[in-house]
């Protein structure tokens, strides 16, 4: 009797045990699957599942609650990580700055996802304008968006897609700014993104109209050399389009300060005016596209690159403006405020 006794405990313990086994098994299961779902962290996902009795639904509900009151509390930190995003048709041309606090929540593909609707959205802004316009959070905040991602999906507004994704990724997610590119009828856009993780997106962007006067000219060689001086705006960083778009106060400006500098060597004021002259011709070349040395051969300026080209199609091509952005740029350590953000130039 005492050996059936003990074999019958024993039998208890295992069965006991299996059960044990396959519940515990069926948890890490609903852990996986939820954490697939929404990508947050393992430690909420197993808390939202344990307040929820393991319903998985339930469970997926109580998260976004917690991830947007999360997100809310959240808003005011600094965010200067992040990616541009470009969409274009043949009219236009549409760049965002969608930011985050880290490089790792920017290399997730729902942020990705994201910043290319946000590009989308901005594309479809109806404006008559025929010039560059700017894009802020307020132009898109309650327009309507299209998400189709498996982990985000269905129609939302902007504003509570980035509270989605902020709640998801649990940092701060903020659309700092865009701005919209129309073309003329007889003009190109050409664009580049530098350090491109897929088409679309990118952490430097050059942007370039281009107008010629036969709009029926040859389209691959303005394509080229458009490509090419997009990248140019990337690499050398151009601040105005001619000289005659510098700011008065911004010359005069440099001026005194290459005066003074030219005054403490001691020569005569003649040579300190040739030499004042001489520094702001080599101003010009560092900050003024049409007098940059072009990058892809520095013997020739931007504008010798037109007149190429010009030669080439056999019509007058000119540049009607240009758009540099870069990721965080202006924000050096805190949050400012849209509007004063500058732009490399739209002229």
């Amino acid at each position: 009797m005492a050996f059936y006794g003990a074999a019958k405990r024993v039998c208890v313990f295992i069965s006991r045990n299996r059960s044990y086994s396959s519940s515990s098994s069926e948890n890490v299961n609903l852990i996986k699957q939820l954490r697939e779902r929404t990508s947050a962290p393992i430690k909420d996902v197993k808390a939202a599942l344990v307040d929820s009795n393991w319903d998985i639904d339930a469970a997926q509900k109580e998260l976004r609650k917690r991830g947007k009151v999360l997100a809310s509390k959240k808003s005011s930190r600094i965010a200067s990580e992040g990616l541009l995003a470009l969409a274009q048709t043949p009219a236009k041309v549409a760049l965002i700055e969608l930011n985050c606090e880290t490089d790792f929540v920017a290399r997730n593909d729902i942020f990705r996802h994201l910043a290319l609707c946000l590009a989308k959205q901005a594309l479809s802004l109806d404006s008559s304008s025929s010039s560059a316009f700017h894009v802020g959070p307020q132009s898109l905040d309650y327009t309507t968006l299209n998400l189709e991602h498996p982990k985000i999906s269905g129609e939302t507004t902007v504003q509570n897609a980035i509270t989605e994704v902020a709640a998801m990724m649990g940092e701060n997610v903020r659309l700092r700014r865009g701005y919209v590119l129309p073309t003329s009828s007889n003009g190109f856009i050409s664009t580049y993104l530098h350090t491109s993780p897929q088409p679309g997106l990118g952490r430097i962007a050059g942007i370039l109209s281009l107008e010629v006067d036969d709009g029926k000219t040859q389209v691959e060689a303005l394509q080229r050399v458009g490509s090419e001086l997009a990248m140019h705006v990337v690499a050398a960083k151009p601040l105005f389009l001619t000289k005659e778009l510098v700011p008065s106060d911004a010359l005069e400006n440099e001026r005194e300060i290459l005066k003074s500098q030219a005054e403490s060597s001691g020569k005569s004021q003649m040579a300190v005016e040739k030499m004042v002259e001489g520094r702001l011709r080599k101003y010009f070349e560092d900050v003024v596209f049409m007098d940059q040395k072009f990058i892809m051969n520095d013997t020739m300026n931007v504008k010798a690159v037109l007149d190429n080209l010009s030669k080439e199609v056999g019509s007058s091509v000119r540049v009607v403006n240009f758009l540099r952005m870069e990721v965080g740029e202006g924000i050096a350590g805190q949050e400012t405020d849209d509007a004063s953000e500058t732009v490399a130039q739209v002229a």
